[in-house]
């Protein structure tokens, strides 16, 4: 915040008389005056998010689209994109894979095909794609371990219970926000934490899209926890507004509390982040030492979405919110002024 920035109510107070009254002398971070440039860092992300939608298009896993699964275990190393190429040749069906190793000690590998589109399993494809694995790879004795199959109607009544599960999680979540804010306008506090959240989620999602990730039970998942995890750190700055605004008084700006507030909370913020992203890239870096696709596949979309959840916390579900509360007080000043 330049020191020669004033408020509205109150122009005898400088940047820094601000400073030194309500933050300890320590410098209050002008937020909502650089908000044009978080919105605009957030809206290139999205709109790359959209580009690579549009040319790589959205790959669902079956257990929303419906298909089926062959476990083999193997030994040794193999060449995973050799063995990619070897079972796509076999089938017409797209199919994905993905490799895994015991925890113990290397004494055994495996790897799951997934065959999208199918309703259900031929008995006579597992074992007629083991024996074709056993020959061209003879020296690591493939045996086929499961099969499974997933109908196509099914996994979309799973993906739309997941849709209205996070639906519902997202409306709950709004009501709790505007029920316990409501001395700082309550509906507005929920309706702009609920941008966060999609900005969180939308954010999340192009990553899967981008990195052509399949949208599994993962993503929902992630999705999820994300949600919980970005309305705590924008609760945590709520909550201080409200203090701050009854600290400072209804003559300072909106826009100068909610500086402050977050001036004031901003390091625990992210190093509650920073924390959590520890524990998550460790869980990482486990799951990649061990070959763990299922564990990876949530863990790295859950740093982005603690990344995500503490930046939108700060830079788009404030700003929004004081640009609301702003508009606000100018409709009821040119209502005041009018009679």
């Amino acid at each position: 915040m330049a020191n020669n920035v004033q408020t509205k109510a109150d122009t005898s107070m400088t940047a820094q008389d601000i400073s030194e009254k309500y933050n300890s002398g320590k410098r209050v971070l002008d937020f909502t005056g650089k908000k044009k440039i978080f919105f605009g860092i957030s809206l290139c992300i999205i709109l790359i998010g959209i580009i690579c939608n549009f040319i790589f298009g959205t790959t669902l896993d079956i257990q929303f689209s419906g298909g089926a699964t062959l476990t083999f275990s193997y030994q040794g190393d193999i060449d995973q994109n050799k063995l990619y190429d070897f079972i796509q040749a076999k089938t017409t069906d797209r199919i994905s894979t993905s490799f895994s190793s015991d925890m113990v000690g290397g004494t055994g590998n495996s790897v799951t095909v997934q065959f999208a589109g199918n309703d259900s399993i031929d008995k006579e494809i597992g074992s007629t794609l083991n024996a074709d694995l056993q020959k061209e790879f003879p020296d690591n004795s493939f045996t086929l371990l499961e099969e499974n199959s997933v109908d196509a109607s099914m996994g979309f009544s799973f993906l739309l219970k997941c849709l209205v599960a996070v639906a519902i999680a997202s409306v709950l979540m709004v009501l709790y926000v505007t029920i316990r804010f409501k001395k700082i306008g309550g509906l507005s506090a929920g309706v702009m934490a609920l941008v966060a959240l999609f900005h969180d989620i939308a954010l999340i999602y192009f990553m899967y899209v981008i990195f052509r990730w399949p949208i599994d039970s993962n993503f929902i998942a992630v999705v999820l926890m994300i949600l919980g995890y970005s309305l705590n750190d924008t609760i945590v700055i709520y909550d201080r507004v409200r203090e701050q605004r009854k600290l400072m008084g209804r003559k300072i700006g909106v826009d100068t509390v909610f500086n402050v507030s977050c001036s004031k909370t901003i390091r625990r913020t992210i190093m509650t982040s920073v924390t959590t992203l520890v524990a998550i890239m460790t869980v990482y870096v486990v799951a990649s030492v061990f070959n763990i696709a299922s564990v990876k596949g949530f863990a790295l979309p859950m740093m982005i979405g603690v990344i995500s959840g503490c930046y939108s916390s700060l830079c788009i579900a404030g700003p929004l919110w004081v640009m609301w509360q702003q508009r606000k007080a100018k409709k009821k000043a040119e209502a005041k002024a009018s009679r």
